[in-house]
């Protein structure tokens, strides 16, 4: 598996990326800079978390003109896999690589370790997880309010496009396990084909025990049992 981390002036989660693909799944990583046009043969291309042009205008908005995505747009056009965390979630929404909005927060800026539910299992960030399965990631932002209308939402709940949602310890989506009051606890939705998914917690920042939680090593998994099979 060849995974392409796009930065932009702004990404801070790109070299967690690199990490979490390199140093724990052993697989090539490549670089792919905001004005590049060649995805230099990646099968999987990553979004990952910052502030890309500093958030200017609003999150995501000038980062899903940048030349790269052209590529990465035509890449999913293609079946291919991209995975949107955090910023990257806002510029895949904000390209319409995925359904909804991110709006701020209804608390401000969070910065916290934030459990999630695994609602879909047909996705390529969740093929290796359980349905149902409970994973402790952290969110670390300030515009991660995910919306829809009501009509969009409930089209949404009804394809199976809900992938990831914000619950308690036991499992529930209740408003207290919602950090940023997301619609229906919603942290993390597909697209219709199912390859390109978007979450709100990061995983990368959740694959040793130094850090608090390995949850995050299971949705890596998925991308390479997904891109082997």
């Amino acid at each position: 598996m060849k995974v392409g981390i796009v930065r932009f002036p702004g990404s801070n989660c790109d070299d967690d990326a690199w990490h979490a693909v390199v140093d724990h799944l052993g697989q090539d990583a490549v670089m792919l800079w905001h004005k590049a046009h060649d995805l230099e043969g990646a099968d999987v291309i990553i979004l990952p978390g910052g502030f890309s042009y500093g958030d200017y205008l609003r999150a995501g908005a000038i980062a899903r003109f940048s030349p790269i995505m052209r590529e990465v747009m035509a890449h999913a056009k293609r079946g291919g896999i991209v995975i949107g965390i955090c910023n990257g979630f806002q510029i895949a929404c904000e390209a319409h690589l995925l359904p909804g909005a991110l709006l701020p927060n209804d608390a401000g800026y969070r910065s916290m370790p934030v459990t999630v539910r695994v609602e879909r299992t047909d996705t390529p960030f969740t093929s290796a997880a359980s349905a149902g399965q409970l994973l402790t990631m952290p969110i670390a932002h300030g515009e991660g309010r995910f919306t829809a209308s009501a009509d969009e939402l409930d089209r949404l709940e009804g394809d199976g496009q809900v992938v990831f949602r914000y619950v308690d310890s036991t499992g529930n989506p209740t408003p207290a396990s919602n950090p940023n009051g997301a619609s229906r606890n919603i942290a993390g939705v597909c697209n219709g084909g199912r390859n390109v998914v978007g979450l709100m917690p990061h995983p990368e920042r959740a694959m040793e025990p130094l850090l608090g939680s390995t949850d995050g090593l299971v949705l890596f998994e998925s991308l390479l049992a997904t891109v082997n099979a």
